[in-house]
């Protein structure tokens, strides 16, 4: 949105100056981290890292838990799993959650995590508590903290929502060689 200040300037009082302000949408879609961040993110260190790092993370759930990771294998479910449910959770979470927290302030870090990252998590690990047991609620604080800090990295919350997509894909994956 162009907006024209009609008051002189210092360097000509006669002429007028074009500012160029951002419109309310575009201030929402900043909070809700829907900018789009290019496809560096793709190479980024952090986010490989994070990739990477839940390969020994599924290798120890086929592991330790075996036969008792269940996960519906219907086609359905696996795109609710894979798809639906880390478009949702992030636009709800990284997105509109985190996007606001960050806004009033809660940019300040403890340590190398942002307070609006832990309160995100917080709340992510409370919505788990609704249909997971105990321990697994909690296990998805880690995940959480990475989902927001590749949020915060690239200012858009497209990364992770990609990032939750593997995860849960990987899951999912698991699961199913375990039981093959």
């Amino acid at each position: 949105m162009k907006v024209i200040n009609a008051l002189p300037s210092a360097a000509n009082d006669h002429a007028l100056t074009i500012e160029s302000k951002p419109s309310a949408l575009t201030g929402l879609r900043q909070t809700l981290g829907l900018e789009r961040p290019g496809l560096g993110w793709l190479r980024d260190p952090h986010f490989v890292l994070a990739v990477l790092a839940a390969v020994p993370v599924w290798l120890m759930l086929a592991e330790m838990v075996g036969a008792r990771l269940r996960v519906n294998l219907a086609l359905p479910a696996l795109i609710s799993l894979a798809v639906v449910q880390p478009v949702v959770e992030e636009l709800v979470f990284r997105g509109a959650l985190q996007g606001r927290l960050l806004e009033y302030g809660w940019a300040r870090r403890i340590g190398p995590v942002s307070r609006a990252n832990l309160g995100t998590t917080a709340a992510f690990v409370a919505l788990h508590f609704m249909a997971q047991p105990p321990a697994w609620a909690i296990a998805v604080a880690a995940p959480s903290l990475v989902f927001g800090h590749v949020r915060e990295r690239f200012g858009s919350v497209l990364p992770a929502i990609a990032l939750h997509a593997i995860y849960n894909a990987g899951f999912a994956a698991t699961a199913w060689w375990v039981h093959r």
